[in-house]
């Protein structure tokens, strides 16, 4: 498990995780976070990967293919507590 200042770490690291990790405090697909934080598709797509195994987002709808939905978990909101 990665502790608490490395997920600080990646999640200042990269400005688009930063921004999705923000915006998904009200559940959202991947299409909707591509409108709102104007970032390109693939971009999205990987970090929301990239959260998703970092335990800070969780998708809602994994069974289905496309139009999933994700939202932010609560070690997710202490991340971003601490970013502030």
């Amino acid at each position: 498990m990665t502790n608490k200042w490395e997920l600080i770490g990646k999640i200042n690291a990269s400005s688009y995780r930063k921004k999705i990790l923000l915006i998904l405090q009200d559940p959202k697909t991947p299409s909707q976070l591509e409108k709102e934080t104007k970032i390109k598709f693939s971009h999205v797509s990987r970090a929301l990967t990239e959260l998703t195994e970092n335990k800070l987002i969780e998708c809602l709808t994994p069974n289905l293919r496309k139009n999933k939905i994700y939202k932010i978990t609560n070690l997710g909101h202490k991340i971003l507590k601490s970013l502030n």
